[in-house]
């Protein structure tokens, strides 16, 4: 089995915070987690700090190469960054979910 991770500490999210599907709406200091088993990816967020991790709304998502899956961690970390309610995005293009394939010899 492929898997790989990642986590961002430190990300401010102010009133439109983070939708999650066990506290509803979080806001402050918080840290979120991509984890990549594929063909899916997980995300989840916690106060930073905090010991509780809750699924963000929307995950898991479809994912099926580590590069997308990095991709899609960068645009949730960016979402909550940008104050506007962020879940995990379901509209993504199709291409990129795609495992990469090697160019023809």
């Amino acid at each position: 089995m492929t898997w790989a991770s990642w986590t961002t500490t430190g990300v401010f999210a102010g009133r439109g915070g983070v939708r999650t599907d066990e506290a509803g709406v979080l806001t402050g200091d918080l840290t979120v987690h991509t984890t990549w088993s594929s063909p899916e990816a997980h995300v989840a967020v916690q106060y930073s700090g905090g010991s509780d991790w809750f699924t963000v709304t929307g995950s898991p998502v479809r994912c099926e190469s580590e590069e997308f899956s990095r991709l899609l961690h960068q645009t949730v970390v960016d979402a909550v960054r940008a104050d506007g309610a962020a879940t995990v995005p379901q509209d993504l293009p199709v291409e990129a979910r795609r495992v990469p394939r090697a160019p023809a010899s």
